[in-house]
Parts: C-alpha cells; structure tokens; sequence
C-alpha cells in the first residue's frame, strides 16, 4: 500500500552510511539494548561537505540520536504486528516499526570514539548500508522522562525484567555444538536460553515456529535451535544450520553466506539436523 496524502514533498540527502554486522532484518537486535550479542557499529559521513567540522564538540555527549531512512521497507500499513504484545495488530504511529509512511528511523545510540568523519558506537540496531539523515545529541536532562506512561506497552517492561518464567537446559548434543561454534569459531549462541527463559511462544518476530507436536525451533541470525517445550520446562536439544546442504554447494553463493566456514564445518560434522 503507497501513501496518498495531500501534503508537501520534501527532499531528504543522504549525509552517511552506517556500517554494521547486519546483513538481514531477522539478524538486527529490535532496539539498542536489545541486542543478543554485544556488537559495535561506524557512521561513515560523506566527503565533501565539511561534516568534520558538524562534528566538531559532539565527542563530549555519551549518546546520540541517529535519524535513517529505512532503505529495505518498500510500503507501509496502517497497522502491524510489533514483537511484543502477543498478536494484536496496533497503528504503525504507536509502535516503531519501519512500515510508515515516510520509512524514517530514529535510533538512541552511545557514541563510543569520532575520527575525522567516523563515528564508532555501540549496540546499533541498522542493517549494513542504511542510509544515515541526520545526527543529534541526546539530552537526558530534557528527553528523558522515565516515569511517563507507555501506552499499551505498560508493564511489559516490567515483565522482561522479572524472574524467567521458564526453565531452560541444554541437552548433550546441544551443549557439544553450541560449544565447538564458540571455541572453534568464536560464535557465542548462549543468548538462545535467555530469549527462551523469556518466552517460548511461536512468534513471526521472536522468528520461534512450532515443527512438529511439543517441537520447536528458534532462529538467531543464521543458526537454529530446535526444543522441547512442556510446561515450564524447555530442552533445547540440537543446533541446526540454517542453510541447506543444497545452498553450501552452490557455487555461484561462495563467500556470500553468513559464518560460511563454519556452517560447512557443522554439516560436515552433524549434517543437515534430524527432522
């Protein structure tokens, strides 16, 4: 659906590119702080428009507003279905998610180092290449407002921060794997107990989907986890790759896929993963 409005056109220019991690929209955290594996991010500004000197004195702020254009989102809607929330549709204006309007993002980031025109910060949750609009400094003496009302997100917050609602261990195998990506590739994928001690709830955004009965599987970037889930208890019992046999061999793919060796490494060891 394309936005039909009355109003003005405005031209916006690209000033930079943020460079992340982030490849695809299912690997980026939803917020900041969200993040399941601490990352580090760079603003890259464009040559030629003085911007060294637009930077000059923001070093001094701790944080920064980075407002993007959310390149990958081709359409908006009038509602959608946010991460949180079970499965209620809510208006695109009470949610931040990138189907609006104007796909405009604004994302709270801690400026960690300026050089020249670079800016090094932590936890950002762009995908690589998004187009950067403008940079502001975050004034917490005046933007921030911790007790005000959040809307139909009241509690939930308080609910993230509660004990785990759920008990969550690793079967043998499980652990075998998750330990050889960490100590042979450096591929930390201990996130996956916490985002299940939270909920292990089939969600399209929390990328959990049942395979099968009391089976399910947890998609983080692109690795699987596939549990057992009865009760309050969860057995996560295999790792899986997420790309098939079928896409490793292709060699038009070669050098494009994400943690490629080490994806060829555990097919060779544990295969594709039992159904």
């Amino acid at each position: 659906m394309q936005a039909k409005s009355p109003g003005r056109n405005f031209i916006a220019t690209e000033i930079g590119v943020m460079t992340t991690a982030y490849r695809r929209k299912s690997e980026a955290p939803r917020q900041p702080n969200l993040a399941e594996i601490p990352s580090e991010g760079i603003i890259t500004l464009h040559e030629g428009s003085n911007f060294e000197q637009a930077l000059r004195d923001l070093q001094g702020f701790e944080f920064i507003w980075v407002i993007f254009w959310f390149d990958q989102s081709t359409n908006w809607r009038p509602t959608v279905l946010p991460p949180r929330g079970g499965l209620t549709r809510r208006g695109v204006f009470a949610t931040r998610s990138p189907h609006r309007p104007n796909p405009i993002g604004l994302s709270l980031l801690q400026l960690l180092e300026i050089r020249g025109r670079t800016l090094r910060v932590a936890s950002p949750d762009l995908l690589d290449g998004t187009p950067i609009l403008d940079i502001k400094p975050y004034l917490p003496s005046v933007e921030a407002h911790p007790t005000a009302r959040q809307g139909w997100l009241g509690g939930m917050d308080a609910e993230l921060r509660a004990e785990p609602l759920f008990s969550v261990r690793w079967s043998l195998l499980a652990q075998e794997q998750r330990d050889f990506l960490q100590q042979e590739f450096g591929i930390d994928l201990s996130a996956i107990a916490g985002l299940l001690q939270r909920t292990p709830h089939p969600h399209p955004y929390r990328r959990i989907k049942q395979i099968s009965e009391n089976r399910y599987e947890l998609a983080l970037q692109s690795w699987r986890a596939r549990f057992c889930w009865q009760g309050r208890d969860i057995v996560i019992e295999e790792i899986v790759s997420g790309y098939l046999p079928e896409a490793l061999a292709d060699p038009s793919r070669a050098g494009t896929l994400h943690q490629e060796s080490a994806h060829r490494e555990f097919h060779q060891r544990w295969g594709a993963g039992a159904e």
